[in-house]
Formats: structure tokens, C-alpha cells, sequence
């Protein structure tokens, strides 16, 4: 294992800036989101990453969408602009001031009538979720992540995509870091790839991102 000291990049910053600057983001709300985000140093997964669920909802005409970790709404958002006509997407969070902002932002953006916001533990709203869902979308905290892979499995629908951000954990997976988020991160990635059940890739794009559709 390497012994890294700091953050790694995962795709060249110079790259990444290319890519941005090909697809500039031109909705003001989700400019808005990212404002805020740099300002209050509040992860969110980005515009490249937010094209990529916008086009994997739009590929599998998705309509029902769970999020779990949704924190103020930035990825909600994007789900919202992809799915049309009744689609719902469940938003879930702890925190009722995210909430309060996304709902806010949801509002201004006119797709608060295709968004549910639940605030609470997303695993537990999940379980207790009877419906099948086209795509859960997990970003929960990192330490929990194990927790999630049967729970999605059951509560999708064949077809369905399971997505998770922060599999690469800022290159920290590289390293014998013990700390919970580490640990939690290694151990979902072993049992998703162990899960037959999934066909599982993970895509190297910002702080990396798992994609696992049910057989």
C-alpha cells in the first residue's frame, strides 16, 4: 500500500476543466448550488458527475429515483431535470437545514412537485419504502456505506441502477488509513464487487464513482 500524505487527484485538474468548459452548466439554480458549495466547503458530486446521473436517468427513462445523502439538493436537482411527467425522486437527509435550502432551491427551479424530501436516516426511510425504485443514489456518510449494498439490491427494480459517490475517497483507498470512512469505503467496494446479483463498474471521474445494474 502507498503511504499518501494529502488528497490525490484522481483525473488531472487541467482534464477536468476541459471537460467543464465543453459542457458549461447554464441552469442559474444548479450555478447557485455550486456557489455555495465552494463557499461553505460543502461536498457536492458537480457538474460532471451531475451529467452523468442526468444521462443515465434519461437512458433508462427513469421515474422513480431514492437519494440517499442528498444533503442541499444539488444531485436531486439534476435527477429532477432528467425524469418527465409523474416521475418522484426521495430526497433524505439528517440534516433539516439542508432540507430547507434544497426546498428553496427546488422551488425556484420549478421541480419541487417531483421531489419528496424526507429528513431522517436514509437507510431506515429506505427500508421502510415499500415501492421499487429505477435508480438509489447513495451518499450517505462514509462509514455506513456497507450497510447499503443488499438494502439497494432489494429495493430495486431489475434494471435498476445503483450509483455511489466517493468510492475512490480521495485516493485514500490507496492507503492503510483505518479510519471509519476508509474502512467503510474498502468494505462496500468488496461487498458490491461480491454481490452477483450487480454487474459493477467503477468510473474514475472526480472522487470516483461506482455504477451497478441489477441482473
Amino acid at each position: 500500500m502507498k503511504n499518501i500524505e494529502s488528497e490525490v487527484y484522481i483525473v488531472n485538474p487541467d482534464i477536468e476543466e476541459y471537460l467543464r468548459n465543453l459542457t458549461p452548466v447554464e441552469d442559474g439554480i444548479l450555478k447557485e448550488m455550486e456557489e455555495l458549495g465552494r463557499e461553505r466547503d460543502f461536498p457536492i458530486i458537480g457538474p460532471l458527475v451531475g451529467i452523468l446521473l442526468y444521462q443515465l436517468a434519461v437512458m433508462i427513462g427513469a421515474k422513480k429515483i431514492f437519494e440517499m445523502g442528498s444533503g442541499f439538493g444539488y444531485s436531486a436537482y439534476w435527477f429532477a431535470k432528467a425524469i418527465e411527467g409523474e416521475g418522484l425522486i426521495v430526497f433524505t437527509d439528517l440534516s433539516e437545514k439542508n432540507a430547507r435550502l434544497a426546498k428553496g432551491f427546488f422551488r425556484r427551479g420549478g421541480v419541487e412537485k417531483k421531489i419528496k424530501i424526507h429528513i431522517g436516516d436514509s437507510i431506515k426511510i429506505l427500508e421502510q419504502t415499500e415501492e421499487e425504485f429505477d435508480i438509489i443514489f447513495n451518499d450517505i456518510d462514509k462509514e455506513y456505506y456497507p450497510l447499503v449494498v443488499d438494502k439497494a439490491y432489494k429495493k430495486l427494480r431489475r434494471g435498476g441502477l445503483f450509483i455511489t459517490d466517493n468510492v475512490l475517497w480521495y485516493g485514500r483507498v490507496l492507503t492503510e488509513d483505518l479510519s471509519p470512512s476508509v474502512k467503510g469505503v474498502k468494505e462496500f467496494t468488496r461487498l458490491l464487487l461480491s454481490e452477483k446479483g450487480f454487474l459493477t463498474t467503477i468510473i474514475p471521474i472526480r472522487d470516483g464513482i461506482s455504477l451497478s445494474v441489477k441482473l
